[in-house]
């Protein structure tokens, strides 16, 4: 009897059978079935519920925080017109629109026909994927984003769940398909920025992709951004002005052969920075050694998902273009791994949730040098922008045969095609499909599909035409507080679902009435001994006596089974396929192999429980990030209508009012402040990132924070007995956010480094309710 592996395993799914009638899909659908068996209530079970559990959760913090990214990003690119003054009040409005929050008491609800339309369009779309492949193709990309969004995090959001990756996946293949087919250049495929690269780059940020990233970088980046001091920079004109102002700051003075402002050329050649350089290199070609090694041992880890789209990219490349080399393939699949997958973590591992704030000046440039290699690496290397990365071609040299095999390797996955028709089947019998979607995402899809109606359905008696001729014209988009999620059930308009899925399966797969007894009988004798206490541990396993305790407990449930499976144990042996002479022999055997199945299947889901707890919690922890920006900007918005509140429209200077057409001062702003706070404090909390201040005088320094006007602030810097500050510095809200905008993540005090982000929630946190 053959037993399926993990549904989320389907190059590992066949195993030998020892009977030869059975058909491979309907063994592998009863224990499928025996592993997700929502009737018996043992450890595996309750572990599974668990798992389920968290993963349904990871999958719907997921979709929060793409939803807030992008969120960020839009008044990332607003405020930048706010601090430039340039924002009209209704465009101001527009950004508050944007930091609302949804209120379920407003706007209107679907009616149940409505309801039941959409129903039967999203199941359509879900179902038959060719559709959103399309969709996605046609739409612009300023709708991409709008609409990634709902395919990647709500039609197919289950992230853990092998049906609807499976339809997620089908849907890539379609897509890069014909991505492949309308190219005109090798070189120009899957490296612009369009919907599809958008796709890739969208579907790595899924909860698998996550989990891979982290258990296989976080550790390598923490442990490089420990060394903050540690400096590996190799542009010989960076490396040049670096020396001389040290040697500058170090004896007051230049020596005459040492001038500022000389070209590349020069730079390269001064013999100081050669030597300072050549260290560098080999330490760099270690480092990135280090980090490419990591990634090869973790090849069995890299999701299955990521693995399958490298496979399609493979296979689509050697159709289209028969004469191209193994290199020039690879370079492909190192396009989308590097490029779209591994690379942006490394280059920014606080967004990716990898480190705690972010990497001190040094150990940033590493890793984007480290990135900048492992590109080359996997691409074919242009030397022409950045002719010092030469220097480090041993690396790509040393490694090419190496990162190509890898590269092979992780294309060799099976595909799910087989797995696929009978998850369809099990969800149809379920009769349960759903996701939850809100209004917006409903309407949205619905105007994008109606756009491109002509060329996604062309024949009015297609499925897709029919469903949106009834639907007619898409709403509207609701304003944010009225967006709410609806719990939206999929069924089809066009099939009943199965009702009884051995059936369905017979008549597809040539399996006898007698087979399907067989799987069965011995299908409830695992989940009888798996409900009856200490059952598990006896062996051999008395069959008779495993259905007798059944049919005689106080459990009406087993005492049902119970009785049945007694009866299907004579009807075995009346039709010769089973024997009591040999204590029944093979099915015995059979259960005994399921229970170890499931037995070794509870240590997994045990570990990988532990393994998505670890996830679950960064997810979160990033999501209370992302909230934060958001309150920053909220406050700023505050500041923004405070400071504009004094103005005659736009005429007068700040602080000035106008009464009866004179000018008249308005009343003295309130001082809020000072709040102190010692550097022991903003060092626990991550506000300090590098710190001049000798240890033994730490606790000796404090800092007063003071707001004399909204949006402005002074932090000054005192010495424990002194009156006087030591230091005191002015910031405007503006130049805080200016600085996150602009990337630029440190605040030098001089005698101390302030993370900008997080010096931006202490200003929130506590002037905002004062």
């Amino acid at each position: 009897m053959s037993y399926a592996s993990e549904p989320s395993s389907p190059g590992s799914l066949r195993r030998l059978t020892n009977r030869n009638t059975n058909r491979y899909s309907v063994t592998a659908l009863f224990s499928m079935a025996a592993e997700h068996d929502v009737e018996v209530e043992d450890d595996l079970a309750r572990a599974q519920k668990r798992l389920r559990e968290l993963k349904s959760r990871i999958s719907a913090q997921s979709k929060k925080n793409f939803v807030l990214e992008r969120d960020v990003r839009y008044l990332d690119s607003r405020i930048a017109l706010l601090i430039q003054n340039r924002m009209a009040l209704d465009e101001q409005n527009e950004v508050e629109r944007h930091l609302e929050e949804v209120d379920p008491t407003e706007g209107q609800y679907l009616d149940d026909r409505k309801l039941q339309q959409y129903a039967n369009l999203f199941f359509l779309l879900q179902s038959e994927p060719r559709h959103i492949a399309s969709l996605c193709r046609l739409v612009s990309l300023s709708e991409i984003d709008t609409l990634l969004q709902t395919v990647m995090f709500t039609l197919y959001g289950n992230q853990y769940e092998s049906r609807e990756e499976h339809l997620l996946l089908t849907m890539f293949q379609s897509v890069l398909s014909a991505q492949f087919e309308t190219a005109t250049e090798f070189g120009s495929l899957l490296r612009a920025n369009t919907p599809v690269s958008r796709m890739m780059t969208t579907y790595t940020r899924r909860g698998p992709g996550q989990s891979y990233l982290k258990s296989v970088l976080a550790e390598r980046i923490n442990s490089l951004i420990e060394h903050k001091d540690l400096n590996l920079e190799i542009n010989p004109l960076k490396v040049y002005e670096q020396m001389i102002d040290q040697i500058e700051e170090e004896t007051g003075t230049l020596p005459p052969n040492l001038v500022r402002g000389v070209p590349p050329e020069v730079a390269s050649a001064n013999a100081d920075v050669q030597a300072i350089i050549a260290p560098r290199l080999t330490m760099l070609m270690e480092i990135a050694n280090s980090f490419l090694l990591t990634i090869i041992e973790s090849m069995e880890t890299v999701p299955y998902g990521i693995r399958w789209i490298c496979k399609q990219i493979r296979s689509l490349t050697r159709r289209k273009y028969p004469d191209a080399t193994d290199y020039a393939i690879c370079s492909l699949i190192g396009g989308f791994f590097f490029l779209r997958f591994i690379n942006p973590a490394i280059v920014t591992p606080q967004a990716y949730m990898l480190v705690e704030g972010v990497p001190a000046k040094h150990p940033r440039r590493t890793l984007t040098l480290i990135a900048k290699m492992l590109q080359n690496l996997a691409n074919k290397p242009s030397y022409a922008k950045e002719a010092y990365m030469m220097s480090l071609n041993p690396f790509v040299e040393n490694n090419k045969a190496r990162i190509n095999q890898f590269l092979n390797n992780l294309c060799e996955v099976g595909d799910f095609y087989d797995t696929l028709e009978m998850d369809q089947y099990m969800a149809l019998s379920k009769k349960d499909l759903q996701i939850n979607i809100t209004l917006n995402e409903l309407y949205n899809t619905h105007s994008l599909l109606l756009q491109h109606i002509d060329v996604l359905s062309p024949n009015d008696k297609q499925h897709l035409r029919i469903l949106t001729d009834e639907l007619g014209p898409a709403p509207a988009q609701v304003p944010r507080k009225e967006n709410r999620t609806i719990e939206l059930p999929l069924y089809s308009r066009w099939e009943t679902p199965i009702q009884d899925i051995t059936m369905a399966l017979m008549s597809e797969n040539n399996v006898t009435q007698n087979d399907i007894l067989y799987m069965e009988t011995k299908s409830i004798f695992v989940q009888l001994i798996r409900s009856l206490p200490g059952a598990a541990d006896k062996r051999p396993i008395n069959l008779p006596a495993i259905a007798e305790r059944a049919a005689t407990t106080k459990d009406a449930t087993l005492v049902r089974k119970g009785i049945k499976v007694k009866e299907m144990l004579r009807e075995l042996e009346e039709l010769h396929i089973v024997d009591r002479k040999d204590d029944y022999k093979l099915m015995q055997e059979e259960v005994a192999a399921e229970l170890v199945h499931l037995g070794n299947l509870r240590e997994k889901v045990v570990l990988e429980t532990r393994s998505l707890e670890a996830v679950y919690k960064t997810i979160c922890d990033h999501n209370s990030y992302l909230r934060s920006q958001l309150e920053q900007y909220k406050a700023y918005l505050q500041n923004v209508r405070l400071t504009a509140a004094g103005k005659d429209k736009g005429s007068a200077p700040v602080g000035v009012i106008t009464v009866g057409g004179k000018e008249k001062k308005s009343a003295k702003p309130t001082v809020l402040g000072p709040y102190r706070f010692t550097h022991a404090q903003l060092e626990k909390e991550g506000i300090i990132v590098e710190s001049n201040v000798p240890e033994n005088r730490r606790p000796h320094i404090y800092f007063n924070i003071t707001s004399p006007t909204p949006g402005t602030f002074i932090i000054a810097l005192h010495y424990k007995g002194r009156d006087k500050a030591i230091l005191e510095m002015d910031l405007k809200i503006d130049d805080l956010l200016e600085k996150q905008k602009d990337n630029k993540h440190l605040l030098d005090l001089e005698y101390v480094q302030l993370n900008v982000v997080k010096v931006l929630a202490l200003l929130n946190k506590v002037f905002r309710s004062k």
